[in-house]
């Protein structure tokens, strides 16, 4: 069994199976451990709708292109009412629905690329955080329009991870917009066409999901074909914003809807010790950030740049990478200039201070780790965590 499979293997596809052996109505909730949300709504042990993820203001547009182009979403007139809801994409759908704007069937598609899509996302974290899962009957979908095997979507997951791993690219989500970088080195290597659309389309501001509809294409070739550019360095992964709509509050006065979200910073432990990320993982989480564990000196690299944290600890002595070359290396990567790297030792010696300086560290704790000692650290370099709660979380309708 590879890895891939084992993702689902437990707790997660057990769930699955059991909200649909119970025809299961309600939410089915789950986390991970560096912060992000999914919920999967179901209707008689059948999935409805999903929500939650990265850009869920950005998928709604992919999908909206490519399964409703009748509709110009930028010039939707949307309102704001009293009620919050988080399947707000899908009351949307609904509306639409009612209004004979769209039909079954494109909605129906939706459904099925917004699951699928989720489902993925949480496979691809599923490599590299905890996972965990609740239900809840809060929210029941009354009249759903469409519905979706959930044997079969995750089936669809699991072959669609193990497609995208085997060809290289497990660390690179597809929510990662591509920014060119080195221009004058990609000219020499291509067509004066190519290089062109290359100038065109990777500009930062599309997803590798964005690109891929634009293009038409799917996003694992197009992603393939862009991994010599990126593994040279000419071409970036990049994080960039959700793409919000527009909403009319009671005034007529238009508004920018965004989503809630934790902005709690995330910080990373790089240690092969399970007790000592365990003790960290304690302390950051129970003061309100969020935390990444990472065992495997080798995969460090790779995940760090993945999931950017906000602050690193990084065990001076382990196998095969040390904590002064991983941090050497964190130090010729644009994108971590300034993140604080603090590096975790069980001496207190002076060589050891100095070499880490030396490599580009910001400060120097020493085991064992204290909840006092940590935290006077992560407060010394990260702001408070806050949660930012938008108005736009209420109803939102379609202005008739």
């Amino acid at each position: 069994m590879t890895h891939s499979e084992l993702i689902f293997s437990n707790n997660l596809v057990n769930e699955f199976k059991t909200c649909t052996q119970l025809q299961y109505n309600g939410k089915l909730n789950i986390k991970s451990s560096k912060g992000s949300q999914w919920t999967f709504y179901y209707r008689l042990g059948r999935i409805v709708w999903a929500t939650g993820g990265t850009h869920p203001f950005r998928r709604w547009r992919r999908n909206m292109a490519q399964n409703c182009p009748q509709i110009d979403v930028e010039k939707l007139q949307l309102r704001l009412q009293d009620v919050s809801l988080d399947y707000w994409d899908y009351r949307i759908l609904e509306i639409f629905h009612k209004k004979h704007k769209i039909q079954r069937e494109q909605i129906q598609s939706i459904a099925e690329n917004t699951i699928a899509e989720l489902l993925f996302d949480l496979a691809m974290q599923g490599n590299f955080a905890s996972i965990s899962c609740n239900r809840s009957q809060e929210v029941i979908l009354e009249a759903p329009i469409s519905f979706t095997s959930a044997e079969m979507s995750v089936k669809h997951m699991q072959d669609s991870w193990k497609i995208w791993s085997e060809a290289g690219l497990a660390n690179f989500s597809p929510d990662l917009a591509p920014v060119l970088r080195r221009p004058e080195q990609l000219q020499q290597m291509v067509s004066p066409s190519v290089y062109k659309n290359f100038l065109n389309l990777i500009n930062g501001k599309l997803t590798l999901r964005d690109l891929a509809v634009k293009m038409k294409q799917s996003v694992l070739p197009l992603t393939r074909s862009l991994l010599p550019y990126i593994l040279k360095g000419i071409i970036e992964l990049v994080e960039i914003p959700d793409m919000p709509l527009v909403v009319i509050e009671g005034n007529n006065k238009p508004i920018t809807a965004q989503p809630k979200k934790s902005i709690a910073p995330l910080v990373a432990c790089v240690d092969d010790s399970p007790l000592v990320c365990k003790m960290l993982e304690d302390i950051i989480t129970s003061n309100g950030l969020r935390f990444i564990k990472i065992q495997d000196a080798v995969q460090a690299l790779p995940i760090l740049i993945q999931d950017k944290p906000d602050l690193i600890f990084l065990d001076l002595i382990m196998p095969v990478a040390s904590g002064y070359e991983i941090c050497t290396q964190l130090r010729r990567i644009s994108a971590f200039a300034n993140t604080p790297v603090i590096i975790l030792t069980g001496s207190d010696g002076l060589l050891d201070r100095v070499r880490a300086k030396v490599v580009g560290s910001t400060d120097f704790i020493t085991k064992p780790v204290v909840a006092d000692k940590v935290m006077s650290i992560v407060r010394k370099y990260l702001p408070a965590p806050s949660v930012s709660i938008d108005k736009s979380q209420t109803n939102l309708e379609v202005c008739k």
